[in-house]
């Protein structure tokens, strides 16, 4: 009976120590990639399996939901997410050359060469670099937006240590595919303000742009989002050297169809920067794929779907936590 009881008590405190294994609220810390100062979390026991998450264009560490960050902790993996060059609490140890956006902007539309100050695969070795401070040797990759583009680089420079990829909201950046409307790209590339309250104007119109028109966006929401990222850190400069890396970038089709390891796309059919011929592209491109469509989904994680998009991803990602549990056992 003693025994029975002893039970009891174990199975109902289980609940309390996931909640406490998965607390989203730990320090940031700071590991010294290369060139950088990385700026990461690390979410879970060190022992799980490793899910490093892999943010967008000018997105920090902290716009990754919450709700997410703990349904995948509690799935069994150790999450970990940092801040990309360039944005965020991420610095560099001397800075690269500035460069003219507008002047590449206009090379890029005349279709000649985009002189970037580093690449999509320079940011993926920033990833790489992150994992083996951690002496993390195999993990897998979920990665959104240029994230996902960076996630690509990841797999094909270290196939031996990705373990499986998740790409949500990505291209395949090859020609042809179609193109955001010119508002939205001249919203994205606006990153000029005279003060906090004009970038914070700015930030909320490009947020509202991004979202789905299936949703009525509370801008005093958006402003709140925006205010918390610009007060974490605002560094337009360092955006614009993102968006040339990715105008820089030329078509990874050749790279993905040299990958072979698992992958889920993820793809919205309501995405109004990167339409869903991009998500249906990459997937075409990646041998064995799977590919997820969610109706109405943007390019944002809004509210109304994160439901749908956990539903997408977590089954994916349990069965690859799986997979590995039983190759450790062998």
């Amino acid at each position: 009976m003693r025994a029975f009881l002893f039970f009891l008590a174990l199975i109902s405190a289980l609940p309390v120590f996931a909640a406490s294994r998965c607390d989203v609220n730990v320090p940031t810390e700071h590991v010294e990639v290369a060139q950088l100062n990385l700026a990461y979390q690390s979410i879970g026991r060190d022992s799980d399996p490793a899910l490093l998450l892999v943010m967008g264009l000018g997105g920090q560490l902290i716009h990754w939901p919450d709700e997410v960050l703990v349904a995948l902790c509690q799935q069994g993996f150790r999450v970990i997410r940092y801040d990309n060059r360039d944005v965020g609490l991420s610095r560099w140890r001397q800075a690269p050359a500035s460069a003219n956006l507008t002047y590449q902007v206009l090379r890029y539309k005349l279709g000649l060469s985009v002189a970037a100050p580093y690449s999509l695969n320079d940011m993926a070795e920033d990833g790489l670099g992150l994992m083996d401070t951690l002496h993390v040797e195999r993990f897998h990759v979920l990665g959104v937006s240029m994230g996902g583009m960076i996630a690509q680089h990841m797999a094909a420079v270290a196939p031996e240590r990705v373990e499986s990829l998740t790409l949500i909201m990505s291209s395949s950046g090859a020609q042809g595919l179609p193109t955001p409307s010119p508002a939205l790209v001249q919203l994205l590339a606006r990153r000029e303000a005279p003060n906090r309250e004009a970038a914070l104007e700015q930030q909320a119109d490009l947020l509202a742009a991004l979202g789905s028109p299936q949703v009525e966006d509370d801008r005093q929401a958006l402003l709140q989002q925006a205010a918390q990222s610009y007060d974490r850190a605002f560094n337009p400069e360092g955006v614009e050297r993102q968006i040339m890396a990715i105008l820089a970038e030329p078509s990874r089709v050749e790279l993905l169809n040299s990958l072979r390891l698992p992958t889920l796309v993820v793809h919205g059919t309501a995405d109004p920067l990167l339409p869903v011929m991009h998500g249906v592209h990459l997937a075409a491109h990646i041998q064995g794929s799977q590919l997820k469509l969610i109706p109405g989904l943007a390019h944002r994680f809004q509210e109304q779907f994160k439901v749908p998009l956990l539903a997408a991803v977590l089954p994916y990602l349990a069965t690859q936590r799986l997979t590995d549990v039983h190759l450790a056992a062998y």
